[in-house]
């Protein structure tokens, strides 16, 4: 097989076109004078940079000649044509390569195919071979860019593209369990780009990229924004040289160890951390530090498996094969060694899409020699054949996905005691992850991806809880007995005169507030979540109702005592009648509006549960956690506004009930016997509740304080006017004997001596009585002192004295 001289990198004069075209078809002359008995040939137009950037030529040409030689001798792979390449050197440039690409197009022979190699030279022969309708097949090209079907309909590559790095990058995300990484990026197109498709499928897979930061040449800002942003599991994606400045950075920022993993790129040199670089200013030591537990991803260009594909031979086979035909250069001094596999395979995935479409082609009418740059048909048919390719290769599965890009494995290295040691491989054509359960990590396994936030329900102390029912329960045990003993002397005359109906509502309410403390210690603690709506409604209905008959009984007697004495008309008419339907009637009224409002709130807003978040706290270990106190409380959507309405109908009555009890504390009455103790209740209350109303909703967030204060003031409030209000009476028929009916108590009034306002109001009695009887003599003799003057002045002899009245006479 004979080949065209390629050029070289050198700047050589330029040879005059008429010498060009002489050496071309004396090339041809050469070439055609001894071909293959009975076969034609088909010509494949390559660029393969020997020198530049990146010199790849230097071991992928010999690769493609290697595939060249045994597709020609084989008989069952095109047999009735020859592959001969034409190829030149673009030393990666794109400037060079145009020029180039122009000589391969416009010189005999047609080239069926073009083969690029490094991406910048690719994008542009791509980019125009459309216009020629040429197939555009590239071993060397990783730029994600060139996945772009509409930008490069014919374009197809054996190199996978960067962006492959990303499915198995999402797999180790999803396999280590986590949902949160970082990003920092290098400034550069490719970057970019393999950056843009790793948001799309860590997006898909529930994963969220919660910084992402950048930089162009001096990553200290971004590796500290990471620090900053509390950033755990961290994508970079750079070049080897900013490599170094990163990672110096990051030993800087201590944004390594057990709590942090950092993934690269696999084709940096496996030393790259310990070479000196002046434009860093971290020893190897801190290097070595900082770096260690990365993981890295490469793509696998030679097939780690033992098996024989299409060309018949064993990874290690062709490894020696090439390494013969390098003449003994050392591998790691040979540009493109790594990718010389994928320019082998490159080579067969034509020869099998070549193979693959005689038969279509024939039965059109066409054949392969037919191929000109104007024949859409032959064109089509390859990239048929190309888009279905599939085969084992020498650097694994030979297939392409939609865009034209190799699909292959890709080796995933953990940096293990300053060496990368093998942990897996990513089988991205299958999905299949083959894993070896030898990756380590400088603490106990896979740091989480963020600061783990454990949420920890503060309940009420039970110890509190326990001491305030101890004390809720006697109290609702007083409130019996008191009750009882009411209802049992409610025929005892004293008792009646304390309006014992109302005093058995008092009681009644006093248990219900009791009662109530009970639901307000409950908390999750106790019931599921679900069934605290319930308990939330237990306490706004006891604590309510039990207020409104407690309070409003004895709201209602100060009431009618005030009403009453403080008028000056029909005074004494008012004090002889009382209708106890109109005390009841009263409390009635209050007891309504409660369950109306209440109610009406429960079905317009009615309480659910919310929870209410803290300030994160460290714990006190050295561990990576942080614990997120929760709350619960009763609440509905408008809460404010509903308290608002009933601490402002509360409070006036309270206000209402101080006054009104200051203004009668010197009125007595037979009728209401216990209105001052009343009073006393009334004062206590009224205090106890408009302190502690604001002071609970203030310290609604400390759930002991809240529970304490307000569960001790209703405490209180029972306690006390329980023992104001039932305790005397107690007392009295205790030490008085006065038990059973109104007889024995009128019986034993004569007696009763020690009472002062009984006794004061008797005595008043007896002396208002005294003092009308003596009016009513003073009247009589006032009026017969008048009468008498009357007479006189009618008569004038009675003006005379006795004596002269008798002269005449």
């Amino acid at each position: 097989m004979m080949v065209l001289p390629r050029r070289s990198g050198s700047r050589a004069p330029h040879l005059p076109r008429s010498r060009k075209l002489l050496l071309a078809w004396l090339t041809l002359f050469l070439s055609w004078s001894c071909p293959a008995v009975g076969k034609k040939k088909l010509y494949i137009g390559a660029l393969f940079p020997m020198s530049g950037g990146w010199p790849g030529g230097q071991a992928c040409l010999p690769s493609a000649q290697m595939a060249l030689d045994l597709v020609n001798k084989r008989t069952d792979i095109l047999p009735d044509y020859e592959l001969e390449l034409i190829y030149y050197d673009s030393m990666c440039d794109p400037g060079e390569a145009t020029k180039l690409l122009y000589d391969l197009l416009y010189t005999e022979p047609i080239k069926i195919v073009l083969m690029p190699g490094c991406s910048s030279v690719s994008t542009l022969v791509a980019e125009a071979a459309r216009m020629w309708n040429l197939i555009v097949l590239s071993y060397g090209s990783s730029s994600p860019a060139l996945s772009n079907r509409q930008r490069f309909p014919t374009f197809f590559r054996t190199h996978p593209s960067a962006t492959l790095h990303n499915p198995t990058r999402v797999q180790l995300f999803q396999k280590w369990k986590w949902t949160k990484i970082a990003t920092i990026q290098q400034t550069t197109e490719v970057f970019t780009s393999t950056l843009d498709d790793l948001e799309q499928r860590v997006k898909e897979a529930g994963i969220e990229i919660s910084v992402r930061q950048s930089f162009l040449t001096d990553p200290a800002v971004a590796v500290k924004n990471l620090k900053r942003q509390d950033a755990r599991i961290i994508v970079g994606l750079f070049y080897e040289t900013e490599a170094r400045k990163v990672f110096c950075e990051v030993f800087k920022e201590k944004l390594y160890g057990k709590k942090y993993v950092w993934f690269l790129i696999g084709w940096y040199a496996d030393n790259w951390f310990k070479i000196k670089d002046p434009s860093i200013n971290c020893t190897v030591e801190n290097m070595t530090e900082a770096v260690e537990g990365h993981v890295t991803t490469e793509i696998v260009m030679l097939n780690p498996e033992t098996v024989r594909g299409a060309s018949n031979l064993t990874s290690q086979e062709f490894l020696e094969q090439l390494m013969s035909k390098l003449g003994g250069k050392n591998p790691e001094e040979t540009g493109g060694f790594q990718e010389a596999p994928l320019a082998y395979d490159a080579v067969w995935a034509l020869a099998l899409a070549l193979n693959k479409t005689v038969a279509p082609l024939k039965a059109k009418g066409w054949r392969l020699e037919d191929f000109n740059y104007n024949n859409r048909e032959i064109t089509a048919e390859i990239y048929r054949a190309l888009n279905t390719s599939f085969f084992e290769g020498v650097s694994g599965h030979v297939v392409f996905d939609a865009q034209g890009s190799r699909m292959a494995w890709t080796l995933i290295e953990q940096l293990q005691g300053g060496s990368y040691k093998k942990i897996g491989y990513y089988d991205s054509t299958k999905g299949n992850l083959s894993w070896y359960g030898n990756d380590r990590w400088i603490g106990l396994g896979p740091p989480a991806d963020q600061t783990v936030v454990i949420e920890e329900f503060r309940f009420l102390s039970q110890k509190l809880f326990v001491s305030v029912s101890v004390f809720a329960g006697l109290g609702i045990l007083l409130g019996i007995v008191c009750l009882t003993f009411n209802i049992y002397n409610s025929n005892v005359r004293y008792i009646q005169n304390s309006q014992p109906y109302l005093n058995n509502m008092t009681a009644v309410g006093c248990m219900l507030a009791l009662a109530a403390i009970f639901p307000l210690g409950i908390d999750g603690l106790h019931v599921h979540r679900a069934q605290f709506p319930v308990v939330c409604q237990f306490r706004l209905w006891l604590l309510g109702l039990g207020f409104s008959l407690a309070y409003g009984s004895m709201f209602t007697k100060i009431w009618w005592v005030h009403t009453v004495f403080t008028k000056k008309d029909e005074k004494k008419d008012k004090r002889k009648h009382l209708e106890p339907w109109k005390l009841y009637a009263t409390v009635g009224v209050l007891l309504l509006i409660d369950i109306v409002s209440l109610m009406i709130w429960q079905i317009v807003d009615p309480l659910h549960i919310t929870v209410e978040k803290f300030t994160k706290e460290a714990p006190k270990e050295d561990l990576d956690v942080l614990i997120q106190p929760l709350l619960e409380h009763c609440s509905s959507e408008k809460m404010n506004t509903w308290l608002g309405v009933v601490y402002g109908y509360k409070g006036l009555l309270l206000l209402l009930g101080i006054f009104l009890a200051y203004e009668t504390k010197s009125i007595s009455t037979e009728k209401i016997n216990d209105h001052r103790a009343v009073g006393m209740a009334i004062y206590n209350v009224s205090v106890l509740c408009m302190i502690t109303a604001p002071v609970t909703m203030i310290l609604s967030s400390q759930q002991d304080a809240s529970f304490a204060f307000a569960s001790l003031a209703i405490v209180f409030s029972v306690y006390i006017t329980l023992v104001v209000l039932f305790i005397p009476k107690m007392r009295r028929l205790i030490t008085r004997g006065e038990w059973q009916s109104e007889q024995q108590e009128t019986m034993k009034t004569g007696s009763s001596t020690n009472n002062n306002d009984e006794e004061k109001s008797r005595q008043l009695e007896r002396e208002n009585k005294e003092l009308q009887k003596i009016i009513q003599e003073k009247e009589e003799r006032v009026s017969e002192l008048r009468n008498q003057l009357t007479e006189r002045q009618n008569d004038p002899k009675s003006m005379l004295p006795p004596r002269l009245q008798l002269l005449y006479k």
